[in-house]
C-alpha cells in the first residue's frame, strides 16, 4: 500500500526544506505501517483489511499535512536534529490521529465527502446495499467507519507510546482536548447555543490546539527544549484559531470542487461555530433562521447581507499579526522566525 505524496504547508527557505524531508520520511512510515498491517490481517480473512484499507484510503487522498508540518516544524525550530527517528514517529501519530478524527466526524456530521472522496461511511453503506446485505445499510455503514477511526487511533497511540515523557504528557493533552472540544461541538450544536466565547474555545480545542500549537509542543517536547513554550503558546493559540476561523468561512462562502469537501454542512448541522454566533447576535433574521433549523442557502445568503464575513476577515488579520508578533522576540534562528511567519499566512489564507 503506497501513500500518496504528502502536500505539507508550502513556503520556501532552508526550514521549509529541512520540514519537508522529515515530512518525506514520515510518509515512508505511513506507508510501511499501513501494508504491513493489510498484509497481517489479510492473513486472518480478507474481510479483516477492510478497516486498515479505509484508515489508508484516507491517508493517501492527500490534505493539508499541516500536524505533521507544524510537529517538525516545533522539532526543528527547538534545535532537534533532522535524522532523529523520533519526530517521524510523532509526526506520523497526529496524521493518524487527524484521520481518525475526521473519520468520527464525519459520521457525526452525515458527510457525504472527505477530500474529493466518498467518505468511509457511504462507501460501507453503499457496499451494503449493492450486495444486498442483512440489516439496515445506514447503520452498518456508520458502524464500520467508526471502527475504522478506532483503528487510526489505535495507530496513533502506538506510534505516540515510545516518544520521550515530555513528548507523551503533550500527546495526552493534544488527544484529550480535541475529544472533549469535538464532544462540545456536537452539545452546543444541539442546544443552539450562540455564545461566542464558548464557540471561540471549542474552535480552539478542536481544531486550533490541536492543528497548531500541541503539534508545536510535541516537536520541542521531543528536543526537551522547554525555551519556546511561551511563544509557541501564543503563536499556536493565536494562529490556531485563525485557521479555524478560515474553516468556517469556507464552510460558508467556499466552494466545495476546491475545498474537497460539502460546504454548508455547518449550518446544515446546526454547528455555533464563532462566525454563526456573531452572526446572531448581530442579526434578528440569522437568530430565527438558526433557531428554525433554516434553509441553509438562505441562511448563507442572510449571512452574506450582513457582512459577518469582512468582521471575520478582519479578526483573522489581527490573529496572524498576534501569531507574527509572538516571534519578533522568541529565541529563535532568524530562519525560523522567517519560515513560521510564512507558515502563518499560508495557514491562514487558504482557500481549502
Amino acid at each position: 500500500m503506497t501513500v500518496s505524496p504528502m502536500a505539507p504547508v508550502a513556503t520556501t527557505g532552508r526550514g521549509a526544506q529541512a520540514r519537508a524531508r522529515i515530512l518525506t520520511r514520515t510518509e515512508t512510515r505511513l506507508s510501511a505501517l499501513l501494508t504491513a498491517e493489510h498484509a497481517l490481517w489479510a492473513g486472518v480473512d480478507a474481510r479483516a483489511t477492510a478497516p486498515v484499507d479505509s484508515v489508508g484510503q484516507l491517508v493517501r487522498a492527500g490534505g493539508k499535512r499541516l500536524r505533521p508540518s507544524f510537529c517538525a516544524a516545533g522539532f526543528l525550530a527547538a534545535g532537534g536534529d533532522p535524522t532523529d527517528a523520533r519526530v517521524v514517529e510523532a509526526a506520523a501519530a497526529v496524521e493518524l490521529l487527524h484521520a481518525f478524527a475526521l473519520i468520527h466526524d464525519d459520521v457525526i456530521d452525515a458527510s457525504p465527502l472527505r477530500r474529493g472522496e466518498p467518505t468511509t461511511q457511504v462507501r460501507a453503506m453503499e457496499q451494503h446495499r449493492t450486495l444486498g446485505w442483512r440489516g439496515e445499510a445506514r447503520r452498518y455503514g456508520e458502524g464500520v467507519a467508526v471502527l475504522a477511526g478506532d483503528l487510526a487511533f489505535s495507530y496513533a497511540m502506538r506510534l505516540a507510546q515510545e516518544l520521550p515523557t515530555q513528548a507523551r504528557r503533550v500527546w495526552g493533552e493534544l488527544v484529550t482536548e480535541m475529544i472533549v472540544g469535538q464532544h462540545l461541538d456536537v452539545a452546543v450544536a444541539a442546544e443552539g447555543i450562540a455564545d461566542p466565547r464558548l464557540s471561540e474555545y471549542i474552535a480552539n480545542a478542536k481544531s486550533g490546539r490541536y492543528s497548531i500549537r500541541r503539534p508545536l509542543e510535541l516537536g520541542a517536547a521531543i528536543v526537551g527544549n522547554t525555551t519556546l513554550a511561551a511563544t509557541f503558546e501564543e503563536y499556536g493559540t493565536a494562529l490556531g484559531e485563525a485557521f479555524q476561523l478560515r474553516d468556517d468561512l469556507i464552510d460558508a462562502f467556499g466552494d466545495a470542487n476546491v475545498a474537497g469537501k460539502p460546504v454548508g454542512a455547518d449550518a446544515e448541522n446546526n454547528k455555533m461555530t464563532l462566525l454563526t454566533s456573531l452572526a446572531v447576535r448581530r442579526s434578528e433574521r440569522v437568530r430565527e433562521l438558526v433557531a428554525a433549523g433554516g434553509d441553509e442557502a438562505v441562511l448563507r445568503a442572510e449571512m452574506a447581507a450582513i457582512d459577518v464575513r469582512a468582521e471575520i476577515e478582519r479578526r483573522i488579520d489581527a490573529l496572524v499579526a498576534r501569531a507574527r508578533e509572538a516571534l519578533a522576540a522568541a529565541p529563535l534562528p532568524q530562519e525560523w522566525r522567517e519560515e513560521l511567519s510564512a507558515m502563518a499566512v499560508a495557514v491562514a489564507y487558504r482557500d481549502k
